[in-house]
């Protein structure tokens, strides 16, 4: 289904890879954008160990590509050290493809928000944070599968 890859002695082993998009705080999502052409867009996300969530506006172009097209790939470059005196760079990243929905179900969605949350609100945030589920609202939530 997707091509090997070229250089296969530098994969990374899937627990390597899941070690990097839970480390990680940020990737580039790539969708297939207005006419067809590429949309590659930074955003924070969060890995639960088999799922990629991420949080955007209701609203706006990486929703409308996502809609007209789930198939995307996300990026998540781990480390980028080059070494100039041996004209290289030690280089690591994790791609993943897959396809993305958006979350409807109420749920789903506060249960992404909240791995959001614990992921990069401060901690004194957390521990005052409600007990009470609310409603989420104003956002979307999008879930990779």
């Amino acid at each position: 289904m997707f091509r090997e890859m070229r250089r296969n002695r530098q994969a990374l082993s899937q627990e390597e890879c899941a070690a990097v998009l839970k480390r990680g705080t940020s990737g580039v999502l790539a969708v297939s954008g207005d006419d067809d052409y590429p949309y590659a867009v930074p955003i924070s996300y969060v890995y639960d160990g088999s799922k990629l969530y991420f949080h955007c506006a209701k609203s706006g172009h990486k929703l409308d590509a996502i809609k007209r097209n789930n198939k995307v790939s996300f990026c998540v470059i781990d480390q980028d050290q080059i070494v100039p005196e041996k004209y290289t760079s030690c280089f690591r990243s994790v791609i993943v493809f897959g396809t993305m929905r958006i979350l409807e179900d109420e749920q789903e969605k506060r249960q992404a928000i909240e791995l959001l949350a614990v992921k990069y609100a401060p901690p004194t945030i957390l521990s005052k944070t409600e007990t009470q589920p609310s409603p989420v609202s104003g956002r979307r939530s999008v879930c990779w599968n």
